[in-house]
């Protein structure tokens, strides 16, 4: 997001805000480090800070700008969390891509990311075909997922595609919805694939025990 300067005076009445924290993952009432600086960009002023978590376990440093105590933007954003237990590195870089694009709000970016991790998920599958469709076909005779997750792949290589064409006319209508919705198919179909057999196996190991 950009503003433009136009002017910047010290502001000493730094007020707090509300939000949840990109470190911690708590929500919390942020106090001030230092004072804000009020800028004035356009015909509205606006404060840029910092700001800390207030769990003494986290104090997490960020940067703020607000009006009032209405909170615009911050940095680090809060990123979409999801687990990575046993997910291949090459689809989990790609993955993590895609929600970090996400939480940067660059939509279209998130949207091819999300496609490319399907594409390494198919390389670690070996699945067969000319095209990214018929990939996404094979791997579906080899994987044991709801129909609902199987249709959801071909929905999200669909995005992906829209969004890495200049010509097509649909990439400029990714919302942020969208892309949240295509993070969280994504996260499930991971975890049908990689991670319902571990934790299948940690309850059989506990029942073990238990015997």
């Amino acid at each position: 997001m950009f503003y433009k300067v136009d002017r910047v005076t010290n502001n000493q009445g730094t007020p707090t805000i509300s939000l949840e924290c990109p470190h911690c993952g708590h929500y919390g009432t942020f106090q001030s480090v230092g004072s804000d600086s009020a800028v004035t960009t356009g015909p509205s002023t606006k404060n840029f800070g910092q700001r800390k978590c207030p769990r003494p376990e986290c104090r997490g440093h960020i940067f703020t700008i607000s009006q009032g105590s209405r909170l615009e933007l911050s940095y680090p954003p809060r990123l979409i969390s999801f687990d990575s237990t046993n997910i291949p590195d090459r689809i989990l870089e790609s993955f993590q891509e895609a929600i970090l694009c996400h939480g940067n709000n660059c939509l279209k970016a998130s949207a091819i990311m999300i496609r490319k991790t399907l594409e390494e998920l198919c390389n670690d599958k070996s699945a067969s075909g000319k095209n990214l469709y018929q990939r996404l076909e094979n791997l579906s005779t080899q994987i044991v997922l709801p129909n609902e997750l199987k249709e959801a792949m071909q929905e999200l290589r669909l995005l992906g595609n829209d969004a890495a064409h200049i010509e097509a006319q649909t990439y400029d209508e990714i919302g942020k919805d969208e892309i949240e919705i295509s993070i969280e198919f994504t996260k499930e179909i991971l975890k049908g694939i990689y991670q319902y057999d571990s934790l299948l196996t940690r309850l059989r190991s506990l029942k073990k025990k238990e015997e």
